[in-house]
C-alpha cells in the first residue's frame, strides 16, 4: 500500500525540481523555472523564497524581458557547503574538495604501495587526505565525502578481489576518524556519474562509461539510471572472460579482459619486448604511447584488439547510444589506438547496435572518479530538495 503523500512531500519534490533545474542548466529566471519545472509561478516564487532564505540560492544578475521589467536571473549558491570526493585507486588515495557546483578548492594525492594494499592504510590516507585537505580550503560546512572504491559497496563493506579485500569494513574505519556524511560506491560507477552529469555522456539516457587503470569496470547508465546489480556488483567488465584458458587475472581466474587492457597486463607484455620500459606503471604506459617501433605497434596492436572485443560486447549486452572510455590508462592508451578499436568493435558487434552508437573518450580528465564521488552528496541533496542530513550514507 502506498504511502499518501502529504503537503511536506509536495514541498519537497517542488525544491527538488527547482534545484535540479538550477544545478544543471544555466542561470534561470522565476519564469524560466516554470517553464523548465512545469509549477505554477506562485508555486516557483514561494520555493525560490525559501531555498533564498537558507542561502541555498542566490541572485546572479539580470537579464532584458520583452517591454517590461528586467528578469532576475537565479543561481545555487557555490558557497552553501563543500562537498568532498575521493578516489581510492590501486597506487594512490586522491582527496579533492569542491564547492557545491563542483569547483575544485584543494587536493591532496597520498600514494600507495601496491603490494600492501591492506584496508587500514587505505583509511589513514583517506583521513590523513581528508584533513590535510579541509585545512588547506578553510571549509567549514561539509556536505558529505563520496568516496569511490576498487570492487562492489554492500552494507557498507568493501569487496574487491583483486586486491584481497572480501567484505572489508571501510566504512567503519573511516567513521573511527570523521564524523561526516559517507559515501561509498564502485569508482567506475562514480567516474560514470561525473561524465553523466558534466562530460561525454551528458544528454544521454544510455551510456557505458569504461574504466582502464590498474583495474577495469564500467558504469552502466540505463533509462537515465545506474545500473547496480542485486548487491551493487554489476559492471565488472574487466572480469568478462575473452580467451578461455588465457592468461592469468589477479582475481584468480584467466582469460579476463583486465589481462589483456588493463594498465599491468599492457605494460608486462611491452616489458616482454623492450628491456628499458620504466619501473613505474604510469611512466611505462607513457613511453609505450609514445613509442613508435615495430614492437611497440604490435603491443598497441594487441591492446586495440581486445579492447574493440571487451567494447563490442558491451554494445550487444546494453545497446548503449555511447561509449565513453575514461580512467587514466584508457585515456592515455585511446589517444593512439581509439580508432583502431572503434575499428575492431564494428567487427565483433551487432551491426545494427553498432550503428547507434558512438565509442568517444571522457572529457573530465583522469581525476574524475574523486569528482565523480564528490556527486554521491550533491545527488542525496538534490533529491531531498536541499534538506541537511547529518547521518552515514551508503549507496545502495
Amino acid at each position: 500500500m502506498h504511502r499518501k503523500l502529504t503537503v511536506r512531500d509536495l514541498r519537497a519534490g517542488n525544491r527538488a525540481r527547482v534545484l535540479r533545474a538550477l544545478y544543471f542548466d544555466r542561470p534561470r529566471s522565476r519564469q524560466e523555472l516554470a517553464g523548465t519545472t512545469g509549477l505554477s509561478q506562485a508555486s516557483v516564487s514561494n520555493v525560490v523564497g525559501e531555498l533564498i532564505s537558507d542561502g541555498l540560492v542566490v541572485e546572479a544578475g539580470q537579464v532584458e524581458s520583452d517591454g517590461g521589467r528586467p528578469r532576475v536571473l537565479l543561481r545555487v549558491n557555490p558557497a552553501f557547503a563543500a562537498v568532498v570526493g575521493v578516489d581510492v585507486g590501486e597506487t594512490h588515495v586522491l582527496v579533492e574538495v569542491f564547492d557545491l557546483t563542483l569547483r575544485r578548492l584543494a587536493e591532496a594525492t597520498l600514494p600507495m604501495e601496491p603490494d600492501a594494499y591492506s584496508v587500514d592504510e587505505v583509511a589513514r590516507r583517506v583521513l590523513d587526505g581528508l584533513d590535510r585537505c579541509l585545512r588547506e580550503s578553510g571549509v567549514g560546512d561539509v556536505l558529505g565525502v563520496g568516496i569511490g572504491v576498487p570492487g562492489a559497496v554492500e552494507h557498507g563493506l568493501v569487496h574487491a578481489q583483486t586486491v584481497g579485500w572480501r567484505g572489508v569494513a571501510l566504512e567503519r574505519l573511516l567513521r573511527d576518524g570523521t564524523d561526516l556524511p559517507l559515501f561509498l560506491d564502485n569508482g567506475a560507477n562514480t567516474l560514470g556519474q561525473a561524465e553523466a552529469w558534466f562530460g561525454a555522456g551528458r544528454g544521454t539516457a544510455d551510456a557505458v562509461i569504461a574504466l582502464i587503470g590498474s583495474g577495469v569496470g564500467a558504469g552502466v547508465i540505463a533509462g537515465g539510471v545506474l545500473y547496480r546489480g542485486s548487491s551493487g556488483g554489476a559492471g565488472e567488465w574487466g572480469h568478462t572472460t575473452v580467451a578461455l584458458d588465457g592468461r592469468p587475472c589477479r582475481c584468480g581466474a584467466r582469460g579476463c579482459l583486465e589481462a589483456y587492457i588493463g594498465a599491468s597486463g599492457v605494460v608486462d607484455r611491452y616489458r616482454a619486448v623492450r628491456s628499458d620500459v620504466p619501473a613505474e606503471q604510469e611512466a611505462a604506459l607513457a613511453a609505450l604511447v609514445a613509442d613508435r617501433s615495430p614492437v611497440a605497434a604490435e603491443v598497441l596492436a594487441e591492446t586495440a584488439r581486445y579492447a574493440g572485443l571487451g567494447i563490442a560486447n558491451l554494445i550487444n549486452l546494453f545497446n548503449p547510444s555511447r561509449v565513453i572510455v575514461g580512467g587514466w590508462a584508457g585515456l592515455l592508451l585511446g589517444a593512439r589506438i581509439l580508432d583502431d578499436v572503434r575499428a575492431e568493435a564494428s567487427r565483433h558487434a551487432l551491426h545494427r547496435p553498432f550503428e547507434q552508437a558512438s565509442i568517444t573518450l571522457c572529457e573530465l580528465g583522469p581525476e574524475s572518479v574523486a569528482l565523480g564521488a564528490a556527486t554521491l552528496p550533491v545527488a542525496e541533496f538534490l533529491a531531498v530538495g536541499g534538506v541537511r542530513r547529518r547521518t552515514a550514507t551508503r549507496v545502495p
